[in-house]
């Protein structure tokens, strides 16, 4: 059997701390989210000056624990990054089959109108707010 580069240590992990520590990336700055038992890090984060928007790919790491819902995730990154959450949405939430790892795509708009106007109808309709369902 073939092991990539790292798969041999994340299988000979016999704590979940070990196995976190193998998941850690080296090159990522860390994200501060208040959230317990969950670590977040910032693989790129870039800003689109053409759309106006700030679009960032984040590592999740929860080993032990599930994958963090949509909305749980919208809430919590609006606080950590200090941005409207009107302003943020989450494009996608990819998890690594038995891991305890997940890849998230967030964009961060400079305005709502900007939003609305770039995100497509799928998207804006998964990231809607509770409170936005209710008046309609």
């Amino acid at each position: 059997m073939e092991w990539k580069r790292g798969e041999r240590a994340v299988a000979e992990a016999r704590t979940p701390m070990e196995l976190v520590e193998h998941l850690r990336p080296s090159d990522a700055k860390r994200l501060e989210v208040d959230m317990e038992g969950y670590e977040f890090y910032v693989m790129r984060d870039w800003y689109n000056p053409l759309i106006k928007r700030r679009e960032l790919d984040l590592l999740v790491l929860h080993v032990g624990k599930s994958t963090p819902g949509r909305m749980v995730l919208r809430y919590k990154l609006s606080k950590a990054l200090g941005v409207d959450i009107k302003k943020l949405y989450i494009r996608s939430v990819r998890s690594e089959y038995g891991v305890g790892r997940t890849h998230v795509e967030v964009h961060v708009y400079d305005s709502v109108e900007r939003a609305l106007q770039f995100e497509p109808k799928y998207i804006i309709e998964r990231n809607k707010i509770p409170e936005e369902e209710e008046e309609e």
